[in-house]
């Protein structure tokens, strides 16, 4: 029997590269066949199960709100498209989205945890711990939050203040109603007793410095009049060294002019 005459070079490229083009549109064939099935109304959703700790909606409205807004099977859903759905529910702050084999999406949500009020007292607008405002019926939070306010891009820098300003009161048994930052930069308190205390401008620590040098020597300042911290209606504390008071009940110079207190 004769020797076979092995193949050219270029005859065995040519059988590869053919090979090759062939599995890539066998390959094709398939992802196409595949993603065809898949599109098919073969693999319904069959439910959402929603987890987390959810005070202020209900797995069943929740459902009811998102479902509308999903659309395409189990495998085609948009994860994405579905998390955003969620998120645009009042009081959801973030919400992680997951197929559940073999029909289901299960979503794990994360509410929103007010800590004061945001703005006038017309707005529906909250700020939670982490320094983000959002709107929600505020009617639904506790009538006792704290009401804060300032530019909207500087909402964590006035919670930062809040919290270090509220503990210089509590000795006093007095607790912040309200802090606001004027778009000048200057704060102002008012207490729960009323009183109104401009701070003036400044970083939290110099804010408190002022404030502290205050509380400091007011209780002396009101004694001097037979009066007590409580009798405190006003000060501003933007002088240099120096503080200007209002007593509920004490006149100095005119019932419209504060006595400057060195």
């Amino acid at each position: 029997m004769a020797d076979s005459i092995p193949a050219p070079f270029d005859v065995k490229l040519m059988n590869i590269v053919a090979n090759l083009a062939f599995a890539a549109v066998a390959l094709m064939l398939l992802a196409a066949g595949a993603w065809w099935v898949l599109r098919q109304p073969f693999f319904p959703l069959g439910g959402i199960k929603v987890d987390g700790e959810v005070t202020h909606n209900n797995a069943v409205t929740l459902r009811a709100n998102v479902a509308p807004q999903l659309s395409g099977n189990f495998f085609t859903i948009d994860l994405a498209r579905a998390r955003a759905a969620f998120e645009s529910v009042p009081w959801v702050r973030s919400a992680v989205v997951r197929r559940e084999f073999p029909n289901k999406l299960r979503v794990t949500l994360t509410e929103q945890v007010p800590v004061a009020n945001w703005g006038d007292e017309a707005s529906s607008k909250l700020i939670n711990g982490f320094g983000d405002v959002f709107e929600a019926n505020v009617a639904e939070v506790d009538d006792n939050l704290p009401r804060l306010d300032g530019p909207i891009e500087q909402a964590g820098q006035v919670l930062g203040m809040y919290r270090v300003l509220q503990p210089q009161f509590q000795p006093y048994d007095f607790s912040i109603d309200e802090l606001s930052l004027s778009s000048r930069g200057s704060w102002k308190v008012v207490l729960d007793s009323g009183a109104e205390i401009e701070l003036g401008r400044g970083q939290a620590e110099e804010v408190s410095a002022r404030l502290q040098r205050f509380l400091k020597t007011v209780t002396q300042v009101a004694g001097q009049y037979h009066r007590t911290v409580a009798d405190v209606e006003g000060a501003d504390l933007r002088h240099n060294d120096a503080y200007a008071l209002r007593l509920r009940g004490v006149t100095t110079v005119s019932p419209e002019t504060p006595r400057r207190i060195k």
